[in-house]
C-alpha cells in the first residue's frame, strides 16, 4: 500500500524526534567508538562528578578511586625512561642502598647525610629527596642517572610531603614540633607552623586536596591541617593510652582515613571530613606501613613487631589474609612495584629488605643492606604526581 506525502513527512518527523531524544539520554558516542567507525557499538558517555579541588591541583580523574592513575605500569612520560630501582635509606649507616629489582642485587651504595629516614619522590617526579634527619639536610638523587647532588640545608627533615598543587614541600619536623611549608623546588621556607603535639611524622591528603591528616607519634594524636591556609584546624587525642600512630592512607573512595599504630597493633579508621572519633581494627604487633594495591582493592599493612603483613580489603572492610615472613623479620616501610606484583619492605632491625609476592604472600627475596633500613622508595611508580613520603601517587 502506498503512503501519502503527508504520511511520509509525519513518519520522518517522528523518527527525527526519537533520534533527538535518544541522543539527549545517551550523551552521544565516545571517542573510541567514533574512531572505530559506524560498526562500533554506541557507548553512552559517563559524566563523572567533578571535585572542587584545591586551586592549581590537577583534576581528580575518578572520585570513586583516587588511585585510578596508579594502575600497573601506567608510568608518566616524565619517568618512563628511568631505570627501575629500589632506594633504601639506612639510618645507622648514613647511606642509601640501591637495588636492581630484576636481579635482587645491590648495584650501588650512596653516602648521604646523618640518619637518612625516607627517600621521597618530588611532586614533579623528577627528583628523589633523601631525608637526612639528624644531618639537617636533603640529598637530591637524579633517578635518571642514580647520581646524588649537593645536599640542601633543611632543619629536622624526618619526613617530607608535597601539597597537591605542587607549590610547597611540607617538612615533618618531628623534634622541632613544626610543619614547615617550603618552596617545592628551592626548599626555601614559606611558613612555619608550630604544633602542640609531639612527633609529627606521616600524612595523607583529602580527595580535593584542601586538607591533610597528620599523625603525631609521641603524643598519640592526629591533626587536620588546612592546605591553603597552612593552619591546623582540628586536633584529636586517640582513644588509647600509649597510642603511637604511624603511616596514614586515605581510602580509594576518599571517605575514610587509615592510620597504623605500632603500639595499639592495628589501624585507626575515621572520617577525615567530619573528624569523627576513630574506630579500631587489630592487624598485628607493631603495625607501621600502609600500601594500596595497584587495583585499589586491598591495602597491605606491615606489622613490624611480628614479621607479618596483613591484607585489608576495602570493599569488605575487613582483613582477609595475613602473610608471615619465613624466619620472621621486621617489615617496616616501602612500596609496591610498578607492575603491582611485588611488595618491597625494609627490615628495620635486620639490615635487610624483603620482596613479597602480592598474589601469594610468599617471600621472593631477602636482600642484605646497611644498618637500620627505613623508608625505602620503589621507583619509578605509576601516577601523575607525588604527594611525598615513600611514594603517594595520584
Amino acid at each position: 500500500m502506498r503512503t501519502t506525502k503527508a504520511a511520509r513527512l509525519l513518519a520522518a518527523g517522528a523518527a527525527l524526534t526519537a533520534l533527538t531524544l535518544l541522543s539527549a539520554c545517551g550523551g552521544g558516542t565516545d571517542r573510541e567508538s567514533e574512531a572505530l567507525g559506524s560498526k562500533a557499538p554506541v557507548q553512552p558517555r559517563v559524566n563523572k562528578p567533578r571535585v572542587n579541588v584545591l586551586p592549581g591541583m590537577p583534576p581528580v580523574e575518578d572520585p570513586a578511586d583516587l588511585y585510578a592513575a596508579d594502575r600497573p605500569n601506567r608510568l608518566s612520560p616524565v619517568v618512563r625512561d628511568f631505570p627501575t630501582r629500589v632506594y633504601v635509606p639506612n639510618t645507622n649507616s648514613n647511606t642509601v642502598t640501591v637495588i636492581d629489582p630484576a636481579t635482587y642485587k645491590v648495584v650501588e651504595t650512596i653516602p648521604v647525610g646523618r640518619q637518612p629516614q625516607h627517600v621521597v619522590p618530588s611532586w614533579d617526579l623528577k627528583t628523589l629527596w633523601v631525608n637526612n634527619d639528624l644531618g639537617n639536610s636533603l640529598t637530591p638523587i637524579d633517578p635518571r642517572t642514580g647520581r646524588a647532588g649537593k645536599p640542601v640545608a633543611v632543619h629536622d627533615p624526618y619526613n617530607l610531603y608535597f601539597t597537591p598543587d605542587g607549590k610547597y614541600a611540607v617538612v615533618m619536623a618531628s623534634m622541632d614540633r613544626e610543619l614547615v611549608f617550603r618552596d617545592a623546588h628551592t626548599m626555601k621556607v614559606v611558613k612555619t607552623v608550630p604544633v602542640s603535639c609531639y612527633g609529627v611524622n606521616h600524612a595523607d591528603f583529602s580527595v580535593d586536596g584542601r586538607y591533610f591528616i597528620v599523625s603525631c607519634e609521641f603524643s598519640g594524636e592526629i591533626l587536620k591541617v588546612d592546605t591553603a591556609r597552612m593552619k591546623v584546624v582540628a586536633q584529636e587525642k586517640l582513644p588509647l593510652r600509649g597510642a603511637m600512630p604511624q603511616d596514614v592512607k586515605i581510602a580509594p573512595d576518599g571517605k575514610l582515613f587509615y592510620i597504623a599504630d605500632m603500639m595499639a597493633n592495628g589501624l585507626w579508621i575515621f572520617d577525615g571530613d567530619h573528624f569523627t572519633r576513630p574506630r579500631f581494627l587489630a592487624t598485628g604487633k607493631g603495625a607501621h606501613g600502609l600500601y594500596v594495591s595497584r587495583d585499589s582493592r586491598e591495602m597491605y599493612v606491615s606489622n613490624r613487631g611480628e614479621g607479618t603483613v596483613s591484607v585489608f580489603d576495602f570493599t569488605q572492610d575487613r582483613l582477609t589474609k595475613k602473610w608471615h615472613l619465613p624466619g620472621g623479620g621486621s617489615p617496616d616501610m616501602g612500596g609496591v612495584s610498578a607492575d603491582g606484583k611485588i611488595l618491597w619492605l625494609s627490615g628495620r632491625y635486620n639490615a635487610e629488605v624483603y620482596a613479597i609476592d602480592t598474589r601469594t604472600g610468599a617471600e621472593v627475596a631477602r636482600v642484605k643492606v646497611g644498618s637500620g633500613p627505613h623508608g625505602l622508595a620503589v621507583y619509578p611508580q605509576p601516577g601523575r604526581y607525588s604527594l611525598g613520603h615513600t611514594g603517594i601517587f595520584r
